[in-house]
């Protein structure tokens, strides 16, 4: 059996670092369905193909809430904080082979750090979602999951759009808490963007 793995939502600054996999003997029935990177998706067909890729396979996934990031990002890495996600999910799958996303500029050396963790034989890759199918499988669970925790969100707090930095709607509203003082749980405050933000409404009073 082969096992895909990928992430979403490492450089938003609002909600969680979602990871997951995918493993099952189908790939071929990935692609009949139309599983492709989750990008190239809308939102209602992630979440029916999210539907069928469940019954298919074993997907495990690992939600990072913000503060948990933050408290980690103390002592290591963003990219070192998904490779100890990515071989967590990998060990759960237990998989013959597992193809990943790479977040590491040198994809080699992720596929050899993740083996000597894993003790599984690992294909890391940039754009691994647009060339194998499982990997593609695992982009749209964790989009589909970390887009559930993004609603939740906006249920309690309003719309602060897409939580992504480069959002013009999610630096207003970023704006308008650091004003208030009161950044709610959900945002990343180990993020540059908010470093800026508070430099920027200090600079306006």
């Amino acid at each position: 059996m082969k096992a895909g793995v990928d992430e979403a939502g490492k450089g938003c600054v609002i909600g969680p670092l979602v990871v997951a996999g995918v493993a099952c003997n189908c790939e071929e029935r990935l692609g009949e369905i139309g599983v492709k990177d989750s990008k190239r998706l809308s939102h209602r067909r992630r979440e029916e193909l999210a539907a069928e890729i469940r019954k298919m396979g074993k997907v495990e996934v690992i939600k990072v809430q913000p503060e948990k990031l933050d408290e980690m990002m103390r002592y290591k890495t963003i990219n070192e904080i998904l490779r100890e996600c990515y071989a967590s999910i990998i060990r759960k799958l237990s998989p013959e082979v597992a193809y990943v996303d790479s977040p590491d500029v040198i994809p080699e050396r992720l596929s050899r750090e993740l083996e000597k963790m894993t003790s599984v034989k690992v294909v890391a890759e940039h754009k691994a979602d647009e060339k194998y199918p499982l990997v593609a499988a695992a982009s749209i669970i964790a989009k589909v999951e970390r887009e559930k925790e993004i609603e939740e969100l906006k249920e309690k707090l309003g719309d602060f759009g897409s939580g992504y930095a480069s959002d013009p709607r999610t630096r207003e509203v970023l704006r308008g808490w650091i004003t208030k003082g009161k950044l709610p749980s959900c945002v990343r405050r180990r993020w540059k963007t908010i470093s800026n933000l508070k430099q920027q409404t200090l600079e306006d009073f």
